[in-house]
């Protein structure tokens, strides 16, 4: 940036003192709220409140409430937005919205605030019917009507501005990922077929979901039409054939599989991976020793925060074969960010041998390993794959096959 324009955007700081000018304005409403409560139970134990005036001054409670959560949306949403970032990534309390908040959607949220706003004051005169004047009763309809097809028409014009921003965001991502910094390997099998000899965007949209699954790092190829439902006792099937729809990415959830060896954990990991890169969605994979390895190369390089923001921008993240061996204290505390960072942010599939309240066992700290879980199992289907394993079953099959083959040798030669 040149000097002009480092001072120009310098003056964003101007703005500083306006939010925290909304703080105290914050404090005011506090006031306000216990002066309310107060009044209303001096009035409730003297007698002097009616059914209706106790409906008022509730009304009023709630008002002066939604004030302040409008402010609060003002206040952190438009200082993350035009000042500066306020960093809360992890953060047990952050907002759902703020994860992804921007002029455009604060402009939509503040909008529907002033309708919640506008609607308690609404009914408060309805409440109050006998003493509002018919002609404040019009208007304060007609406004209320006006507040809702505002709120409607910013609504509507969100979607196209969000997706244009969307696709901006996709395209400067695909640009970042050709570069030579790439934290995850490519398709470690030598890849899959393409999907070439069709035309128009058919083609086109094939070749995307060949290019995302060989970028994912998978370490084979696996679909879920060649996962043997059959061997298992648990789930349902119709667990895994909703899991193969992938919502679950677009409600930024996440799946635990758990199971022993053999029970198909990583065989379903990968499929599902398949799946959401057919739907479009990025996904990357590697062992939990692996994802532990890479973070703590970043930590050690000094960029540990901007590469999970930078894995942000993969909807699915795979981290296989937890439970197999131990975490060192460090490893565990970097999995844990990992977990925390994605939470509400974006989905993970996780595989492991142990049921979650074992898993202090391999993080070696009770205190993470109770952490981890309740960010990763707070908004997650959790799978218990429950079955013989499908290589000593293949083991058996194949041994029982030799002895019967073996039993009939003799007896023909014979």
């Amino acid at each position: 940036m040149t000097t002009l324009g480092c001072a120009l955007f310098a003056t964003r700081w101007l703005q500083a003192p306006l939010y925290f000018g909304l703080v105290a304005a914050q404090g005011v409403y506090v006031y306000k709220f216990f002066n309310e409560l107060w009044h209303l139970i001096h009035h409730v134990i003297s007698g002097h409140a009616d059914e209706t005036h106790v409906m008022l001054a509730v009304l009023k409670l709630v008002d002066v409430v939604m004030i302040a959560n409008l402010l609060i949306m003002v206040i952190v949403g438009g200082y993350e937005t035009f000042v500066s970032r306020i960093g809360l990534q992890g953060h047990r309390d952050q907002p759902e919205w703020l994860s992804h908040v921007n002029s455009n959607v604060l402009k939509v949220k503040l909008a529907t605030a002033i309708v919640g706003i506008s609607s308690v004051h609404l009914l408060q005169m309805f409440v109050d019917v006998h003493h509002t004047p018919r002609h404040d009763l019009l208007w304060g309809t007609v406004i209320h009507m006006a507040f809702i097809a505002s709120a409607a028409i910013l609504a509507y014009m969100s979607g196209p501005m969000a997706a244009h921003e969307a696709k901006a965001r996709a395209a400067k991502d695909a640009v970042k990922d050709a570069g030579p910094a790439v934290v995850i390997p490519a398709q470690r099998d030598g890849g899959a077929d393409g999907g070439g000899g069709v035309g128009g965007a058919a083609a086109e949209l094939a070749s995307g979901a060949e290019e995302r699954i060989e970028a994912a790092g998978f370490p084979a190829r696996k679909v879920l039409e060649m996962f043997d439902e059959g061997h298992l006792r648990a789930p349902e099937p119709q667990v895994i054939t909703r899991l193969g729809k992938v919502d679950f990415v677009t409600r930024k959830a996440n799946v635990v599989l758990l199971g022993g060896p053999g029970t198909g954990k990583t065989h379903l990991a990968v499929a599902l991976g398949v799946r959401a890169c057919q739907a479009g969605h990025r996904v990357l994979f590697a062992t939990a020793a692996e994802w532990g390895t890479r973070l703590a190369e970043a930590k050690a390089a000094g960029r540990l925060r901007k590469e999970l923001a930078r894995l942000d921008a993969y909807p699915v993240l795979v981290v296989d074969e937890v439970g197999y061996v131990p975490f060192e204290a460090d490893v565990a505390h970097l999995l844990f960010q990992l977990v925390s960072h994605r939470y509400e942010r974006g989905s993970l599939i996780v595989t492991g041998n142990r049921p979650l309240g074992r898993w202090d066992e391999v993080f070696g700290d009770s205190a993470t390993a109770s952490a981890t879980v309740d960010r990763l199992a707070h908004h997650a289907e959790v799978v218990t794959l429950d079955a013989d394993s499908y290589r000593t079953r293949r083991l058996d099959l194949d041994s029982t096959q030799v002895m019967g083959a073996g039993g009939t040798g003799p007896a023909t030669a014979a």
